[in-house]
């Protein structure tokens, strides 16, 4: 369940040596934090304060703040060099407050800071939301009944429809982004990527020709956008929190990192790459590297998935599989700028476990969409 506010009652039974080791995080230190956290939110008791990361770290960096005074949620963006687009502070920041009070369900911003204090960084405070992330495996007890998992992908996709129906003028996001040109952009932007992350050890020759030729095929495809929309960027099962006591209501939306205003289409294109079927077919299978839920019985089918979106946005999904197939696209170059970083010693190797033979799966499955269509 999420806080009423910046309260409650964190463990008292942590031990010195365990403080310790949750004080000192790499991005983020308790003391700086803690006396930030007293004078903004005007309570001494945030100085004696814990941090302990949330999360694996590759994108913004989260940390769970606790004291006394309560617990909230610390973001702040990567160590070291970063992407001013990707990692921006300040639009995961707005995004969030003006999404508060709509029919999504976000976390409350407390605080922020522009940069300086308490992490020499941009970062923000916001509301810690207890639940469930769904992530490879479920909580044992939870949402253990098909019907449960049909509830939780009925959620999901009218969390993903009431986004795309938030007004942005309304809530204060009308210069939130360039929705004009949006996909088109978006193709170029990722096709540039791939370019600099071209012979980073990520794919062979073939693959990597075939990479190329898949952003060719997407830009001469180009769909016309039907509708602009705030966009999520990396709307996915396990970006989402789950009610801990019904499967069946999302508590809260997180990493908003990549929002913007643009083609809600893109955001349904990347939940289906993501999505897994209990029955799979190979080439999707083989595109598959990261552990899903929606595996298990009772999660609907991609089809149906799309079909209920499409109900309640009232969209035209014939040209869904572009989006799907740009969805691969922009993961395959995601996953292939990871293998470049490792390859030139910018990230730890440990970046890179589990996605070592990803990108070609999912540049063979970009073109299959496009040829076939999601069957």
């Amino acid at each position: 369940m999420a806080h009423d506010g910046p309260g409650g009652t964190p463990d008292d039974n942590l031990d010195r040596t365990a403080f310790d080791q949750r004080s000192r995080q790499p991005g983020a230190d308790a003391d700086a934090v803690g006396a930030w956290l007293a004078e903004q939110l005007g309570d001494d008791a945030w100085r004696d304060c814990t941090l302990a990361p949330v999360g694996a770290g590759r994108s913004n960096l989260t940390y769970r703040v606790d004291s006394a005074a309560g617990s909230v949620v610390l973001r702040r963006p990567p160590v070291g060099a970063i992407a001013a687009t990707a990692h921006d502070m300040g639009r995961e920041q707005r995004v969030l407050s003006a999404l508060a009070g709509t029919p999504v369900p976000v976390p409350r911003i407390f605080a922020a800071s522009e940069g300086g204090p308490p992490v020499d960084a941009p970062c923000f405070v916001m509301e810690l939301v207890e639940g469930v992330v769904p992530l490879g495996e479920l909580p044992k007890g939870w949402a253990d009944t098909e019907a449960d998992r049909a509830r939780m992908a009925t959620a999901l996709v009218d969390v993903l429809v009431a986004l795309h129906a938030v007004d942005a003028g309304s809530v204060g996001l009308a210069g939130f982004g360039r929705p004009e040109g949006f996909m088109e952009r978006q193709v170029r932007r990722w096709g540039t990527q791939w370019e600099a992350a071209r012979g980073g050890g990520g794919a062979d020759a073939a693959t990597e020709e075939r990479l190329t030729r898949l952003g060719v095929r997407l830009s001469e495809g180009l769909p016309a956008t039907q509708r602009h929309a705030i966009v999520h960027g990396d709307y996915r099962i396990d970006n989402c929190l789950f009610d801990a006591k019904d499967p069946g209501r999302i508590a809260a939306v997180l990493d908003w990192e990549m929002s913007t205003l643009g083609d809600p289409m893109a955001d349904l294109g990347l939940l289906l790459v993501y999505w897994h079927h209990t029955r799979e077919s190979p080439v999707w299978s083989a595109a598959q590297h990261l552990d899903s839920p929606t595996a298990l019985p009772g999660f609907p089918t991609r089809p149906e998935i799309a079909a209920v979106y499409a109900a309640g946005s009232g969209l035209d999904l014939t040209p869904l599989p572009w989006y799907v197939a740009f969805g691969t696209f922009k993961l395959a170059v995601v996953l292939a700028g990871i293998h470049a970083r490792v390859a030139a010693g910018a990230v730890p190797r440990s970046a890179s476990e589990g996605i070592e033979d990803a990108v070609d799966p999912l540049v063979t499955l970009g073109h299959h969409i496009l040829d076939e269509g999601l069957a």
